[in-house]
């Protein structure tokens, strides 16, 4: 099983896109959105159709979209310059001090 930094190298095997390498963040921005709205699709008809219960299938559905995020996050980290190990350790670490603090609840980026 690959860890971020393996997962982003490899993502960058399939990236064929318009000046892919040369700070073209705005596909792989746009591709994020879109798949971002295939997830919410598929759960918005998980409601309307199943009741908010998620079927294997669909869960399943929901897997594949969720690498194609996966993609497209690690796309754009590398269209920005930026690495998606130091990214998920600043997270975590984001998380644990608001945590720590009381303030996981509530809006804004830097509580």
């Amino acid at each position: 099983m690959p860890d971020f930094a393996t997962y982003q190298q490899q993502a960058q095997t399939t990236a064929v896109y318009p000046n892919r390498g040369e700070g073209n963040f705005i596909y792989p921005a746009l591709g994020l959105a879109g798949e971002t709205g295939e997830i919410c699709e598929k759960i918005k008809k998980a409601i309307r159709d199943e009741g908010g219960v998620i079927s294997d299938e669909r869960r399943m559905l929901l897997a594949k979209e969720l690498g194609d995020v996966l993609w497209y996050v690690s796309t754009l980290a590398t269209e920005l310059g930026l690495d998606l190990d130091e990214i998920a350790a600043g997270n975590l670490a984001k998380l644990a001090a608001r945590k720590q603090s009381g303030k996981l609840h509530g809006s804004g980026d830097l509580r």
